[in-house]
């Protein structure tokens, strides 16, 4: 092998380890997959205490959401034009208001769920940017007495570790970035755009 050859061969290798490095260590849809059955494990270990201790329930699927969600980003994304407005200290602050109230809405949600069928449902159009962010989709088969199916989408983003992070969610089509937006914009408009005081008094 000539010089030329050698030095081709060695800028290809490390080309492709470089490429291998820089891919996450889990797709989106692994990551969506493996929190979603960490989740459904918590609500059946935990489901008997939904009504005798309700705070330690909503404590295990507090934990079990961390494993999969970035509730600073769900506050972005919530707060949207205004997050260019607020600190980071707001931003958290929102992060951990909204993690409160999303544990206890998807934790009383989930406590009805009895083993029904799940379905994960990829992207139709996949970005060609392996950062770019991902919407996975969730159906659950079997709900109520028409034995309907209830569709949830997953708003994924990869952070600054490479870790696929939930950051938006819809439920039956409806986007809760957006709602929760409506409500905050209409805040800001109330309290004279003071975050503070939207933050004092979000419900």
């Amino acid at each position: 092998m000539n010089t030329f050859k050698k030095i081709a061969l060695v800028a290809m290798l490390l080309a492709m380890s470089l490429a291998r490095a820089q891919e996450p260590p889990m797709t989106a849809m692994a990551t969506v997959q493996g929190g979603v059955q960490v989740l459904l494990e918590t609500v059946q270990s935990s489901r008997a205490f939904f009504l005798s201790d309700q705070q330690r329930y909503f404590d295990d699927i507090e934990s079990a959401l961390l494993t999969i969600v970035d509730f600073n980003a769900v506050a972005t994304v919530v707060m949207s034009r205004y997050a260019e407005e607020a600190s980071q200290e707001q931003i958290n602050r929102f992060g951990e208001i909204l993690r409160n109230t999303l544990t206890r809405f998807y934790g009383a949600a989930l406590a009805a769920y009895d083993g029904q069928e799940l379905a994960f449902i990829p992207a139709s159009n996949e970005p060609t940017d392996p950062r770019a962010d991902r919407v996975i989709g969730m159906e659950i088969k079997g709900i109520g007495n028409n034995n309907g199916s209830f569709v949830l989408q997953y708003q994924m983003f990869l952070n600054e570790n490479d870790e696929w992070k939930l950051k938006n969610l819809s439920l039956g089509g409806i986007n809760l970035g957006r709602q929760y937006y409506t409500q905050f914009a209409a805040a800001m408009s109330q309290y004279d755009n003071d975050i503070d005081q939207v933050l004092d008094n979000w419900r």
